[in-house]
């Protein structure tokens, strides 16, 4: 068993790291996150996160779950309800060290005019060979989360088989690995991942006949690419976090996270061309473990204004929950794509903690 892993490392990792050639933006709806508990903490849950949620984000912190299932949904709709994003993912204990998992994540959008076909052969308009068509990234997450040997310490893992549809134009499909760890010490919570252990690869097809539009002097318009590979290089996030008894029933719980890339130099508080480090904050309020108030920080970047002056940036966001009966229902206001009010989104998740 474990020359096979080995094997499958050499095979899918090794030669991608040798030549470099990672795909910085391959796969990039992965790093959106799940659930409106982390997106209202700036994405800063890794060591907290548990139940359904905790399959993204740290599959080994799914085995925190005190019945024997849980349930989770999300909704969310970016750039004024355009693309769509959805998730849905349930737990379920094996037994008393074990648990197992399974997710489902698409970010489309739908209902795009195909104009392909809009003219004749004597270059009409004809308006009803408009063909509409979606273009959606769709990832299926299986995990698995065990305790150690080690008291207070988990380890999970995910594999991720995805699929990239651009209507009957172009399909693609990819495999990848996370693994993870969770460990518990005097109520101290940490927690690491590292997403894409193996480098995961994508694997691009494209519809020449669908895609080209073949002139009648025999010239090609919209001409197909090649068929390609995308290669997503890993990256590591770690985090902790520590809830705090303030007054009475009320309680406070600050997180910390990093994220670690090696995909080349980016804008970040911490870069360099052999690795680039993000830190992000989260700080939850709860009362009676029943009402929340959550926000967050996250996207620290220095920024050079029209003016030449350097000023730091950032992303914030916002939400609110409530845990009732097993049920947890969380609203968030936050923004993944920009730093302009209009570029904030509404998103709402639900989980539900039962036992068969």
């Amino acid at each position: 068993m474990r020359n096979t892993l080995i094997t499958i490392y050499l095979l899918l990792f090794v030669p991608t790291f040798l030549s470099g050639q990672f795909s910085k933006y391959s796969n990039d709806y992965l790093s959106i996150g799940t659930g409106s508990r982390a997106l209202a903490m700036g994405n800063s849950v890794i060591a907290s996160t548990t139940g359904a949620d905790a399959l993204y984000w740290n599959p080994s912190a799914a085995n925190n779950i005190a019945t024997q299932m849980d349930v989770g949904l999300m909704h969310s709709e970016y750039f004024a309800g355009i693309a769509k994003y959805d998730f849905v993912g349930a737990v379920y204990r094996l037994d008393s060290n074990s648990v197992i998992g399974g997710s489902f994540i698409r970010f489309g959008v739908d209902n795009i005019p195909g104009t392909n076909n809009l003219f004749d052969g004597d270059g009409n308009m004809d308006y009803d060979k408009i063909e509409k068509f979606s273009v959606a990234d769709y990832a299926f997450l299986v995990s698995y989360a065990s305790k150690s040997k080690i008291t207070g310490l988990s380890y999970g893992a995910n594999l991720k088989i995805l699929y990239r549809g651009v209507g009957k134009y172009a399909s693609a499909w990819g495999l990848g690995f996370d693994v993870s760890c969770m460990y518990n010490k005097n109520n101290w919570l940490f927690g690491a991942v590292l997403r894409d252990a193996t480098s995961t690869f994508t694997a691009w097809s494209f519809n020449s006949a669908n895609l080209e539009i073949v002139q009648p002097d025999g010239s090609i318009i919209n001409k197909a690419p090649d068929n390609s590979f995308e290669w997503l290089a890993p990256r590591l996030i770690f985090g902790a976090a520590k809830r705090f008894k303030v007054y009475r029933k009320f309680s406070v719980m600050p997180e910390i996270n990093f994220e670690a890339t090696f995909d080349g130099k980016s804008n970040q508080l911490i870069a360099s061309k052999y690795f680039n480090l993000e830190p992000r904050l989260g700080i939850e309020i709860d009362y009676n473990n029943l009402v929340f108030v959550r926000t967050g920080v996250r996207n620290l970047q220095y920024e050079i204004g029209f003016d030449d002056k350097k000023s730091l940036s950032s992303q914030i966001s916002f939400g609110l929950g409530v845990k009732y009966f097993g049920f947890s229902l969380d609203y968030a206001l936050a923004n993944i794509g920009g730093l302009s009010e209009n570029m904030y989104s509404n998103v709402f998740s639900l989980r539900y903690s039962f036992d068969l």
